[in-house]
């Protein structure tokens, strides 16, 4: 059974970074494109970055040049790296593949305020 676990969030001031963490268990990880998706307040599930099992990285236009999304298959883990958050981007972020498992994550809370 596909377990995720994310890890890494917490409270920002805007203009700051975090990097988050997601391991993913059960699954053959280094054929699967995966993916971080977040969830703000009142707002539908998104997906914000992801990257193909050869490498290849998408982002959303509202994060291209302050996200950055990697993955490490030796470990079956993918990092994102949020650089200039903005307040707007509080939200639960999770990992899935890019076409989702069903099993979610508990996902990692972002909350970006002064």
């Amino acid at each position: 059974q596909v377990q995720v676990v994310e890890s890494g969030g917490g409270l920002v001031q805007p203009g700051g970074s975090l990097k988050l963490s997601c391991v993913v268990s059960g699954i053959m990880f280094r054929i699967f494109g995966m993916g971080w998706y977040r969830q703000g307040p009142g707002k539908q599930r998104e997906l914000v970055a992801h990257i193909t099992s050869s490498e290849t990285t998408y982002y959303a236009d509202s994060v291209k040049g302050r996200f950055t999304i990697s993955r490490d298959n030796a470990k079956n883990m993918i990092y994102l790296q949020m650089n200039n958050l903005k307040p707007e981007e509080t939200a639960v972020y999770y990992c899935n593949a890019v076409q989702p498992f069903s099993n979610w994550g508990q996902g990692t809370q972002v909350a970006v305020s002064s």
